[in-house]
């Protein structure tokens, strides 16, 4: 079944470069998948998922424990931005910002759409029970997983 196409009388539903920065933030669901390792073929470039996690991503809530200095830990942290969204082709193809990006709806089990921060988990698209942390996992070959990006 389509969604139909996005509401633009609710703020998420607006194009990206209309939102403040309080709304920029509040667009992210919380899934934490854009904090999962990734390993890339040197030959095709193609992108490989893995179960590991940033030391710093909370994979309960899918947040970041240090959000605000991350910068400091994670060196190549990446920062969203509404300019840089078509060249990050490894964030999950559920992300809201990239979504939005498109003018594509939000799915339901957004909390901006059910009104539960919880519905992110219940639908099985975080990081929520099945990742481990980059800090205990060892070498991302043997985390290789068939998750989708």
């Amino acid at each position: 079944m389509n969604k139909p196409p996005p509401d633009k009388s609710r703020w998420w539903d607006k194009p990206l470069t209309a939102l403040d920065a309080g709304q920029w933030e509040a667009l992210c669901d919380g899934c934490g998948r854009c904090c999962l390792h990734k390993l890339e073929d040197a030959d095709t470039g193609e992108l490989f998922p893995t179960n590991v996690a940033c030391k710093l991503l909370d994979r309960k809530n899918g947040r970041c424990t240090d959000y605000a200095n991350r910068k400091k830990w994670v060196t190549d942290c990446v920062q969203l931005s509404v300019d840089r969204l078509e060249e990050l082709e490894w964030l999950p193809t559920t992300c809201a910002y990239k979504l939005r990006a498109f003018d594509e709806p939000l799915p339901d089990w957004h909390y901006l759409e059910s009104g539960d921060r919880e519905s992110v988990h219940k639908a099985g698209m975080s990081t929520r029970g099945w990742t481990i942390s980059e800090v205990d996992a060892g070498e991302l070959e043997f985390h290789l997983t068939d998750r989708d990006l």
